[in-house]
């Protein structure tokens, strides 16, 4: 990727370890046989809000896998300066706390009330003690109604998670990560089932809880338009491959058209 004015890709010996978030230094990924991302040059600060677009199989999520260190790659990935596969499983465990992930189908469990899993957000950060508490009666109800009514889900957080519909269960799992209160939010596809109101609407309380902690948020996107609209930094995926990385002021019809070239639609939108 180039270097951009705001967006440095790579290593800046100069910058503070906390105040790069997330640096991939040919970092790579391989499923047997198949190469899922090529070696990637990457850093993105503490604070930034980035947005992956691209086809379908282009690697986005394995992206974020990688990055959340749910798959080991080769090359270097260093997350506020520490490499995670370097530390020991505690120190690892603990880095990971600082990490929330908004996935495109929530893992609740159906029989769960909506309102522990809100509260499962913080399990990393409580002691076992209180963690296994909560799962028998929720240790802070107001906070996770608190977020829930962010998102226009008040009324559900006694529901169970398996009485959700597919929207409600996105949402659902944004809440989490809302009442985590993490570093680095990675969100993979995180309004992919909701309508386009309730599509900007959460992204918007993603956005919003990254300036008020000042904490990173990558997210992919299939809906370009939300992506130009709400994010200042677009990092385009093809085959693996870093296509473009730029200001979402910079993008133009015709990077788009090269990202998406073969595909049926070649500009995704949220309508």
């Amino acid at each position: 990727a180039r270097e951009l004015p705001g967006h440095r890709s790579g290593r800046d010996p100069g910058r503070s370890a906390e105040v790069i978030a997330v640096a991939l230094e040919g970092a790579g990924l391989r499923l047997g046989e198949s190469r899922i991302l090529h070696p990637l040059r990457l850093q993105i600060e503490a604070g930034e809000c980035v947005a992956i677009i691209g086809p379908s199989g282009a690697g986005k999520t394995s992206l974020l896998r990688l990055i959340g260190t749910e798959l080991r790659g080769v090359g270097r990935l260093a997350l506020w300066g520490q490499d995670p596969w370097a530390l020991s499983t505690r120190a690892r465990q603990r880095l990971r706390s600082r990490i929330g992930m908004v996935w495109q189908q929530p893992p609740l469990p159906a029989s769960q009330p909506v309102v522990t899993a809100v509260l499962a957000g913080r399990l990393g950060q409580w002691s076992l003690a209180r963690s296994l508490l909560s799962l028998l009666r929720p240790c802070d109800p107001d906070g996770a109604r608190a977020e829930l009514a962010r998102l226009g889900l008040a009324d559900k957080w006694q529901q169970r998670c398996g009485e959700l519909s597919g929207g409600q269960s996105q949402r659902v799992g944004i809440a989490r990560v809302l009442y985590q209160q993490p570093d680095l939010m990675l969100a993979d596809e995180p309004v992919s089932a909701l309508d386009p109101v309730l599509a900007q609407s959460s992204l918007d309380a993603l956005l919003a809880q990254a300036r008020t902690r000042g904490s990173t948020l990558i997210a992919s996107l299939h809906a370009v338009d939300l992506a130009l609209e709400r994010f200042p930094r677009i990092i385009g995926l093809r085959e693996g491959r870093v296509q473009f990385d730029s200001p979402a002021t910079a993008v133009t019809p015709a990077m788009l058209a090269a990202l998406y070239a073969g595909e049926q639609e070649a500009l995704p939108c949220s309508g």
